[in-house]
């Protein structure tokens, strides 16, 4: 089953297209849900840190 980017990166890569045909930008909407992950991920780790 392949692995779909997620619905945020797609919405605003199909309002784009629908916008402009030549506008593709789902590889820098995932680039920033990605990131957004990442500093989850970090905030996390600093917050168990504080706490353990």
């Amino acid at each position: 089953m392949p692995r779909l980017p997620p619905v945020a990166s797609r919405i605003a890569n199909e309002i784009a297209i629908k916008h402009d045909l030549s506008n593709h930008l789902l590889q820098y909407a995932m680039a920033s849900n990605i990131s957004g992950v990442i500093g989850s991920a970090v905030a996390g780790g600093v917050l168990i840190s504080f706490l353990g």
